[in-house]
């Protein structure tokens, strides 16, 4: 598990007569005073019937009114396994002592020392997290953070066998992925419902922990539809199921599994200040991992439905700053902010303006109830859309696109734009937009120096305007291209204008 803030991820009290009597009877007993049958009595005087006790107070003690959570422990835990991901990494690689490229060039040793270039050498680094077997020919869901750069895989099963495993695909924005063993007749954990959970049912987390393979732990579920904006990915989907099962470095990609040993859910992050398990824990719902599992079987890549809006949640802080202004006197809702031309809501004829309340008959107070519904969806899929315009509450069905604007599935042969060009971004905000005089774009956060920004030179900083000649003013239009990335076009912080034209 990551170590951040967000990481991805007892005494005995014995009653003061009870003790001291221990002591007085011990004593006597060791010094050979008290006989054992007056012991005996001295017991049952103690714990008589007539004798006030701090039990008294309470509820007796009936089994089957508590969770009996050893039916899922036992089942689930046969396939939860443990991940060792292993990168190479190199290192090393420089001139020798004494090299200058001005005496090399003519051929002449300089300085006395060693001359040449030093080839970097290959190191190993290593890595635990967990997964969950999910069929019986060895499909295995973790965590993309887990296996993310990884050379090589092996996974070692809850009754000891080692297997290599081989990627099948990943989705950084949901931060799950699937690799596979080849296997037969492997244990399995079903597909539960999360959203069937319940606040307060009871939960168990499966993994290894400090790689304590097998290590079970129980909870109640604290909050559902959590967004942290943890996922170190621009178009992150977060909807966590927030528990207080103990979680720990090594359980990303575990399974948190409900009282019927149903899979409800993938553990994924930690909410502490150590690294540790001092809090919460987050897991990614169940209908998230099934839709992105299937999605990279069928598919090779995930299916992301777009709806094609921006919006913002209506709260407290909301109403303050611009309730009177738009006309808005109490909290609950998503605000849309902006719609995309040509996408599926414009084409549904929702507009700037209108207050997105429920989505398929789920009320929608916050963003992650929204973003995690279209998560489960495929485009082409249709969606009801509640929402009010001038206080008169409407319906409509909408049909949702993919990121490049259309109603049918994208290939594995899709570009993903922003993968390519190899950075991290972020919308530009409103204050640099008017120094900079522009309408939108995308500002360059850090390049990566195998992408594209990369070989091209651009900066940190730099703000992208257009690609390919077509305008970029927000994340949105990022994520909405598919072509080959031929030009693209921006002004630097300091109002430098360039244009870098790629070439492949």
């Amino acid at each position: 598990m990551k170590k951040t803030a967000l990481t991805f991820l007892g005494a005995a009290v014995v009653a003061a007569a009870v003790g001291g009597f221990t002591a007085v009877g011990v004593n006597q007993y060791m010094s050979g005073n008290t006989s054992n049958e007056s012991i005996q009595e001295s017991l049952a005087s103690v714990w008589s019937d007539s004798t006030p006790q701090a039990g008294n107070h309470f509820t007796a003690y009936q089994a089957e009114q508590y969770p009996d959570l050893t039916y899922a422990a036992e089942n689930a835990v046969k396939a939860v396994v443990n991940i060792e991901s292993i990168r190479e990494v190199k290192y090393g690689g420089s001139y020798g002592r004494g090299f200058d490229p001005f005496y090399e060039f003519f051929g002449i040793p300089y300085g006395g020392g060693s001359r040449g270039y030093s080839e970097p050498q290959t190191q190993e680094q290593k890595s635990g997290g967990s997964g969950v077997i999910i069929s019986a020919d060895g499909y295995i869901v973790t965590n993309n953070h887990v296996v993310e750069e990884s050379t090589k895989l092996k996974v070692k099963l809850n009754d000891g066998r080692l297997f290599d495993a081989k990627l099948i695909g990943t989705d950084p924005t949901t931060d799950v992925a699937l690799i596979k063993i080849d296997g037969e007749d492997l244990p399995t954990i079903p597909f539960g419902n999360s959203d069937d959970l319940r606040l307060g049912e009871w939960v168990l987390a499966i993994g290894s922990p400090f790689n304590l393979q097998s290590t079970i732990t129980a909870g109640i579920v604290s909050a559902k539809a959590r967004q942290l904006g943890v996922i170190p990915n621009e178009f992150r989907v977060e909807s966590f199921i927030q528990t207080d099962a103990a979680v720990n470095p090594g359980n990303s990609g575990g399974a948190l599994v409900n009282t019927r040993g149903e899979l409800v859910g993938i553990n994924t992050v930690i909410k502490s200040s150590t690294g540790s398990y001092i809090g919460y824990s987050f897991a990614v719902p169940e209908t998230i991992v099934r839709k992105v599992v299937v999605d990279l079987k069928e598919y090779g890549v995930v299916q992301r439905a777009m709806l094609g809006i921006r919006y913002r949640a209506i709260d407290d802080q909301f109403v303050e700053e611009l309730g009177e202004e738009l006309g808005i006197k109490k909290s609950g809702g998503l605000y849309v902010d902006e719609v995309v031309e040509g996408s599926a809501a414009a084409e549904a004829g929702l507009r700037k303006g209108d207050i997105i309340t429920a989505i398929d008959g789920t009320k929608t107070n916050d963003a992650s109830t929204l973003i995690e519904k279209i998560a489960q969806r495929r485009p082409n899929d249709k969606v009801t859309i509640s929402y009010t315009r001038n206080d008169i509450a409407k319906k409509v069905d909408v049909t949702l696109r993919n990121k490049v604007g259309k109603a049918e599935p994208v290939t594995a042969d899709t570009k993903d734009v922003a993968e390519a060009l190899g950075g991290k971004f972020a919308d530009v905000s409103k204050g640099m937009c008017e120094k900079l005089e522009i309408r939108g774009g995308v500002q360059v956060v850090s390049v990566k120096r195998d992408g594209l920004l990369g070989r091209s030179g651009v900066k940190e900083g730099f703000v992208i305007t257009y690609i390919n000649d077509r305008l970029v003013t927000s994340l949105s239009d990022l994520q909405r291209m598919s072509d080959k990335i031929q030009t693209i076009d921006g002004v630097y912080p300091n109002g430098q204008a360039v244009r870098y034209v790629i070439v492949n």
